[in-house]
């Protein structure tokens, strides 16, 4: 069967399971995931599986997108008066994620079942703690909106999410980077952690000049709402794949290019008005629903351990590190003690890490293995994170709907 013909299924069941979650209250993200994972090549077959090999064109596509979302919400005017506090948060709440689930996979190594040998146990436990460090900015948005909550808090948590998914992008750039030369060379040097610094600058410069190019275009086509959303696209698709093309990073680039168009352009809240409205369901579902296609059957029945403990570190992290985050950054009590609990929520831009690592040499074991975890895990966090974060943001007294 043709691609384009499986795609068509993807959209129709697609529609009936959006309209299906919105009649019982699910998030669409959690009923895409459930449909890939009932139509993909475990259960019912319906989609092959060399139809999931040959989508890797869908998942960049749709990774560019959601990069550039999340650095968009990086607004200077928006968190100019608290930018102090989210950075402190950010970068204390990632830190601890990635030490508490690093040194919990490092310490239980032996009870978790995954079939590796001893030098594994540090290479294992750094990249789930990278990993940990991501949040779904997706989910946080959506809730945001259905309650309509706007004010200093909801705008702290959406600038923390932004730059907690930067720090998430750089952080398992080095770490995938060490471990690379570590499987390759049995050993890393110095000279090949500082190695690292040029690809994540030249990551950034090409954003910074993907966004100013697209806004030169975008000048042209002023009177133009729809042409230059047209444009504004191709240009993260160019960045996206010049970056892979150069062995940079293309998340953080194009991540960098959505804070930067996002802060230089009046126009481009038009043009993300128009992702919003037309393009984001259809690269949601795209991308889940493909996600969802390569969880394996007999690791979920066998490995359970893993998903409960990377779970359960993953969010003691996050609220610990957003406290001490706050209590330094001298932000309010509802801040300190509620922050880090709204940071749940994981999806995107994890999946999109750990689907990275199918395609890198010397992680032909350990990706497959990876990618279980997060696909089982983004299920959890999924289903329960906008229940925290429905609370928290209600607890904010900053919502004009009060379900």
């Amino acid at each position: 069967m043709q691609t384009l013909f499986f795609i068509g299924i993807i959209f129709v069941l697609g529609a009936f399971v959006k309209w299906i979650s919105q009649k019982i209250g699910l998030l669409n993200v959690v009923g895409y995931l459930i449909l890939g994972f009932i139509i993909g090549p475990e259960v019912l077959g319906i989609i092959p599986y060399h139809f999931i090999e040959e989508s890797k064109i869908i998942t960049d596509l749709s990774l560019s997108l959601i990069s550039v979302l999340v650095g968009a919400n990086l607004k200077y005017n928006l968190i100019k008066e608290f930018w102090k506090q989210i950075a402190l948060i950010s970068i204390f709440e990632a830190l601890f994620t990635f030490l508490f689930i690093t040194i919990a996979f490092f310490t239980l190594f032996d009870f978790l079942g995954l079939g590796f040998a001893e030098e594994y146990r540090i290479i294992i436990a750094v990249l789930f703690g990278g990993l940990a460090s991501a949040t779904a900015p997706a989910t946080i948005l959506a809730i945001m909106h259905e309650l309509k909550a706007s004010g200093k808090f909801s705008s702290s948590l959406l600038g923390v999410v932004a730059v907690d998914n930067a720090i998430a992008l750089i952080l398992f750039s080095f770490i995938v980077s060490i471990v690379s030369t570590f499987l390759e060379s049995g050993g890393c040097s110095m000279g090949i952690l500082l190695g690292i610094f040029p690809v994540i600058i030249m990551s950034m410069l090409l954003g910074v000049m993907g966004a100013f190019i697209a806004e030169v275009i975008d000048r042209v086509f002023i009177d133009n709402k729809s042409i230059k959303t047209t444009s504004t696209l191709g240009m993260i698709f160019i960045v996206y794949s010049t970056s892979i093309h150069w062995q940079l990073e293309p998340l953080f680039a194009t991540l960098i290019m959505g804070v930067v168009m996002s802060n230089i352009s009046n126009e481009f809240c038009l043009v993300k008005e128009e992702f919003d409205q037309h393009l984001k369901d259809i690269i949601f579902l795209l991308f889940f629903t493909l996600s969802a296609m390569h969880l394996n059957i007999n690791f979920l029945t066998t490995m359970p351990f893993v998903i409960v403990l990377y779970v359960i570190f993953r969010i003691l992290g996050k609220i610990f590190g957003a406290w001490v985050g706050a209590k330094l950054s001298g932000a309010n009590r509802h801040t300190r003690r509620y922050l880090g609990l709204a940071l749940f929520p994981q999806a995107g831009i994890a999946i999109g890490l750990a689907l990275s690592l199918q395609d890198k040499a010397g992680f032909e074991a350990i990706a497959p293995i990876v990618l279980n975890i997060i696909i089982a895990t983004t299920m959890v966090h999924e289903f329960i994170g906008p229940l925290f974060t429905k609370y928290v943001l209600k607890k904010s007294g900053e919502c004009s709907i009060d379900e």
